[in-house]
């Protein structure tokens, strides 16, 4: 998708309300990544990605940005902590794990590329497996009708979900349990190191006619996957597509001491450093280079500032934005003018009892407002203080909602909302005169 800089905003402004700085700043960063992939491989190499850092609250998007990114152009993303990670010798995650993480998310999102280009065969071939044991299992209703008319109007009814919850017996392919093999480390399957060198193990399950379908499915598109090919477009979509974020990147900010919790601080900003900088890191998938993933650090910086990391990792993260704390303004854009915004969830989960809930704009508004306050009077989480004040407002029709009634409308205007909150709004006052 060769979206330009201003497309890629409008995309976001979809699902994200202001923060336009950084908006700009990643949409030109993905469309650099384009522009690279256009160059001849000489130039090409010479080109890496400007990493960004972004700084601001909790809660106003630095996350939401990096990962609609990822998804507006089907990229490799994985997000991090890096209080995750510590220095060799206290207990803590290797920070290569965050690139095999990567590589894992681009071998499954091309397995599913793959699996749907097979779909349509692999669906028959599976069809074809099902009525086979269906045949079986329904050989006493046969009577005189000729084998092939009846394997016929048994794939009709399967189509048709006819047997859909008919318990059969089969044999499936047993994948083997993934296991941490150190305390902290990386989930390890066996199976998928050594299935290669061993035959796959079958065993006898009893499922729907349904959930069959779908592991036979499964199983036929892996007969027609070329595995070779779908690892090397993962190492390849991994490196050159691939973006990490790295999350509570101010959490590690400050210089070494001599003892304290700052004491691994450093220690982890060096062992980051390198892939940051690149090098080249194994996967059970083969050799995978960091140099042209697109790193994404974010961090409140409260108490520390991004100059306290050290200066090699500042160099590394050139560009930097900064994300302000939600307004009033904000929080009635995100409760109106988001796709699948908040009213909309709660709307369609109550229209599933019956109830045709409607906001009326000042009902929006007093929303927003308490919203504002209470980030302003007590911690700033941001875009998540308004899931606390919705569920506080519809806890009694939640609550009430249910059962067997006729549909009910319930309109939500300022004096419910001020009514409903008031217990909040109390607690918000007092706090304005607490030191």
């Amino acid at each position: 998708m060769n979206l330009s800089p201003k497309q890629i905003v409008m995309e976001l402004n979809k699902h994200i309300i202001g923060q336009d700085e950084a908006k700009k700043a990643v949409a030109i960063a993905l469309r650099n990544r384009y522009r690279r992939a256009q160059l001849s491989p000489d130039l090409r190499e010479e080109i890496t990605p400007k990493n960004i850092i972004m700084k601001g609250p909790t809660g106003v998007g630095k996350t939401e940005i990096a990962r609609r990114l990822a998804k507006l152009v089907k990229a490799p993303f994985v997000k991090v902590e890096a209080t995750k990670y510590t220095e060799v010798g206290y207990v803590g995650k290797d920070v290569e794990g965050m690139v095999r993480d990567l590589v894992e998310c681009a071998y499954r999102l091309v397995k599913d590329e793959k699996a749907e280009e097979v779909r349509v065969k692999a669906t028959t071939a599976a069809e074809k497996k099902m009525v086979d044991i269906l045949a079986e299992v329904k050989k006493g209703d046969r009577g005189d009708t000729a084998r092939e008319v009846f394997e016929k109007n048994l794939l009709e009814s399967l189509r048709k979900g006819t047997f859909d919850d008919l318990v059969i017996e089969t044999n499936v392919r047993d994948i083997p349990q993934t296991m941490e093999l150190m305390p902290g480390g990386s989930a390890i399957n066996l199976g998928s190191i050594f299935g290669e060198m061993l035959p796959p193990k079958y065993k006898k399950r009893k499922l729907t006619v349904k959930e069959a379908m779908q592991l036979f499915i499964a199983e036929e598109s892996d007969k027609l996957i070329d595995e070779d090919a779908v690892k090397a477009e993962a190492l390849s979509r991994a490196e050159n597509d691939g973006i990490i974020f790295i999350d509570e990147i101010d959490k590690i900010a400050g210089k070494e001491s001599a003892s304290g919790v700052d004491v691994s601080r450093e220690g982890v900003q060096r062992d980051i450093l390198p892939i940051v900088e690149g090098t080249t890191v194994m996967t059970k998938y083969g050799a995978v280079k960091t140099d042209y993933m697109l790193f994404i650090a974010a961090g409140a910086f409260h108490v520390s500032r991004v100059e306290d990391l050290i200066p090699e990792l500042q160099g590394r993260f050139p560009v930097s934005v900064e994300l302000h704390s939600l307004t009033k303004d904000d929080f009635v854009q995100i409760l109106t003018n988001t796709e699948h915004s908040l009213t909309q969830q709660y709307a369609v989960l109550l229209g599933v009892d019956n109830i045709d809930l409607k906001f009326t704009p000042d009902a929006i508004e007093a929303i927003a407002e308490i919203s504002e306050e209470i980030n302003l009077t007590s911690e700033d989480i941001g875009a998540r203080r308004l899931h606390t004040v919705m569920e506080y407002l519809l806890e009694d029709i939640s609550f009430n909602a249910g059962g067997d009634y006729p549909t009910v409308c319930v309109e939500i205007n300022r004096a419910y909302v001020e009514e409903h909150l008031k217990n909040m709004t109390s607690d918000r006052n007092l706090k304005k005169y607490v030191l």
